[in-house]
């Protein structure tokens, strides 16, 4: 509850922040978020405060001692993308001047506000989240599918998935209520989710 009412699909462009949430939404994959909110302080401690330089050296030797840390999620696979993540951060600080600029061009620099009544018109997956994984995977990010690019964006607020019942959902679209109203025949509630 207090990550959605506090972080969840606001607009993020620090690229240290970014990185973190990319790393646990590849983490999270197959599992549930709450089990990956759980273990947020501990992959911080496992993972150099999620210091993407620090990351990229790992070799063998850190892959196994995570292995064996309880606190985080022990997947081989998922330990070894957040190294090579790690690697292609850097070359996309290289390329792009960091990760802000790199995915928000997907978004045209602005999130995507929705206008969704019920959960379930949420999508899994748009063809900007499609767009995305494409390219990532060809600089060389893993664990990068259209879906989990779609819930990355939605964490970091390049798309308003706030219902409009939300209370979050107003101060995130840059609107006022009359609007959303007069667009969706909809009144916004001062709280819920």
């Amino acid at each position: 509850m207090h990550y959605h009412d506090s972080e969840w699909g606001t607009p993020l462009h620090d690229d240290l922040k970014l990185f973190e949430l990319l790393i646990l939404e590849g983490a999270q994959a197959g599992l549930s978020w709450i089990t990956v909110l759980r273990k947020r302080e501990h992959y911080r401690k496992a993972l150099d405060g999620f210091d993407p330089v620090k990351i990229a050296a790992y070799g063998s030797k850190k892959i196994e001692q995570l292995m064996g840390n309880s606190g985080i999620i022990r997947n081989r696979r998922k330990l070894e993308a957040a190294v090579q993540n790690a690697r292609a951060f850097l070359r996309v600080q290289d390329r792009f001047g960091g990760l802000d600029a790199y995915v928000w061009r997907f978004v045209e620099g602005a999130p995507v506000v929705n206008s969704w009544t019920r959960l379930s018109e949420i999508p899994a997956q748009t063809p900007q989240s499609a767009a995305m994984s494409r390219t990532m995977k060809q600089d060389g990010f893993r664990f990068v599918g259209p879906t989990i690019c779609y819930a990355f964006m939605q964490a970091a607020g390049l798309v308003n998935d706030h219902l409009i019942s939300c209370f979050r959902y107003l101060p995130l679209a840059g609107c006022d209520s009359f609007r959303v109203r007069k667009e969706t025949g909809f009144e916004p509630r001062s709280g819920g989710t």
